[in-house]
């Protein structure tokens, strides 16, 4: 059974849902873009038998609150230090983190602020190659070479419904599509509409620029310290195609690494899938 609880770090209310016994492994799940711990709801349930699975929202996303920012710093950074402090709240000393799209980003700071504690890595579909970015990062490109009003415009433009919905089932070949729940962008959409929410996505894709700069210095924590890694990967991706899984096999030669016929929001398609693929694995590295 999943439990929706909230607690509150520096006076922001912080939503999450947990399942599993207390005293099992952890597995901390960190979202994506523009989800929230939603995203995970399927998957709690299908490992908690043997873990225990934390998913919190971020503050501006979900159930959490959107403090002013001058109380919340809505970057990555800001994201990083909330997620680690959310984790000393909890009481979490050790556990494995599943990395997807922004929570990849997110993750690996937490990572690198606080390697002892990382037991294991499942990575999906989150990029830190930038010679593998593909295709749809050139209109992010564009704007941060040239940023104009009428580049933002059209970030603005995609914090929307229907932008959302193409990032669930824009790429994802046709038989895949009606397994994606429409609950998935609805429900996103839904919770952004303040102009606050709104504004700090934008923010948040404009802030991707800067971020560029730290992937070496995730790749470099992973050459170091060489955390149990499994690779699922969705490779119909527009942002992270197949070459963004293979290049972690740079740093990370001993990963276990599978291709899915699916997209982006591969737990909305291959569900059974990855849980068999994280049972199997964490059965080995996080008892």
């Amino acid at each position: 059974m999943v439990a929706h609880r909230e607690v509150h770090i520096d006076g922001i209310r912080i939503f999450y849902r947990e399942a599993g016994p207390e005293g099992a492994p952890v597995l901390l799940l960190p979202h994506g873009y523009p989800s929230s711990s939603f995203q995970y709801r399927h998957l709690l349930p299908a490992l908690a038998d043997r873990w225990r699975l934390i998913a919190p929202d971020y503050p501006g996303f979900g159930y959490s609150d959107t403090p002013d920012p001058g109380r919340f710093s809505y970057t990555f950074d800001g994201y990083a230090q909330l997620l680690e402090q959310f984790a000393a709240r909890l009481q979490l000393t050790r556990y494995a983190l599943y990395l997807h799209d922004y929570g990849s980003q997110i993750g690996l700071r937490l990572a690198i602020r606080a390697p002892h504690r990382i037991a294991a890595l499942i990575i999906q579909n989150g990029d830190i190659y930038e010679d593998q970015l593909g295709p749809k990062y050139d209109v992010l490109a564009s704007y941060w070479k040239n940023p104009t009003p009428e580049g933002r415009a059209k970030l603005i433009e995609a914090v929307s419904e229907a932008g959302f919905r193409d990032e669930f089932v824009g790429e994802v070949a046709p038989h895949l599509v009606d397994r994606i729940s429409p609950d998935m962008w609805k429900l996103s959409w839904s919770l952004m509409q303040t102009p606050r929410r709104r504004e700090i996505m934008v923010g948040l894709m404009e802030g991707l620029k800067e971020n560029l700069g730290w992937f070496p210095k995730y790749q470099a924590y992973l050459r170091e310290h060489r955390p149990p890694t499994l690779i699922v990967w969705g490779p119909q991706d527009g942002y992270m195609p197949e070459g963004s899984a293979r290049a972690y096999l740079r740093d990370l030669p001993d990963a276990e690494l599978h291709l899915l016929d699916t997209g982006h929001w591969a737990l909305e398609t291959h569900l059974a899938e990855i849980a068999s693929l994280m049972r199997d694995f964490l059965g080995r590295v996080h008892r």
